[in-house]
């Protein structure tokens, strides 16, 4: 896999030597976590896959890390700090541009995917950037309300993707929080996959299994890798 120079940490894993047309997974982790978390899930990933596992850029501990801050209010709901949201917003969108480059991997064979707060992050750039990627793959996640008002034109969304899957029983981020981002999207001219699978905030091995077949699917109808 080429060296690549990047604005942020990272862990990376190359596709299968030999692919003529790799693709390109970039995954974020949640609040709390690094991008040690989702790489062990990279070589679980197709062979045509190049994987990157992204480390966000503020410092909650040692080993532990968030894309933004954010308090739970009295009654539930969460603010969070939009400065540290827009700021991540742009180093992801930064980021994954630049790697793609480098990787010699069109916007068309882009993947952006992660969890619970990694999710927001992948969800936030397909629909305020959805010429820099092909899909977003969300785990356990939400919409952010504060990226509604700058979501792209309708048409921009033609041919791209959106994978949503939750825990049915998540005590972390509710269900209905993947239920509204669905609703969003069936707004849009994209194509969604993904439903809610027993369980809390994990990733279980049956919503893996069945993120890694829309993942296969996904790429292969652009044809023979």
């Amino acid at each position: 896999m080429t060296q690549l120079h990047l604005p942020l940490k990272f862990l990376a894993h190359g596709a299968q030597p030999g692919v003529r047309e790799p693709w390109l997974l970039v995954l974020m982790h949640g609040v709390g976590s690094n991008e040690q978390d989702l790489f062990g899930l990279a070589r679980m990933m197709p062979p045509q896959f190049h994987v990157l596992s992204l480390r966000a850029p503020y410092v909650l501990s040692p080993d532990s890390y968030a894309w933004f801050e954010f308090e739970v209010l009295p009654g539930g709901e969460r603010r969070i700090d939009e400065e540290q949201e827009r700021e991540s917003r742009f180093l992801v969108s930064e980021m994954v541009a630049s790697a793609a480059q480098q990787l010699g991997v069109s916007a068309d064979r882009v993947i952006v995917g992660g969890f619970s707060q990694g999710g927001i992050m992948a969800l936030s750039l397909l629909l305020t950037k959805p010429e820099s990627v092909r899909a977003a793959m969300v785990w356990h996640s939400r919409l952010l309300s504060q990226v509604v008002q700058h979501i792209a034109p309708p048409e921009a969304f033609e041919g791209k993707a959106l994978w949503v899957s939750h825990g049915s029983a998540d005590n972390v981020i509710p269900p209905s929080a993947a239920q509204a981002t669905r609703e969003l999207a069936r707004t849009l001219p994209l194509t969604l996959s993904g439903t809610d699978f027993p369980g809390a905030h994990e990733i279980r091995p049956a919503e893996l299994q069945a993120t890694l077949a829309w993942l296969q699917s996904l790429s292969a109808q652009a044809g023979p890798a």
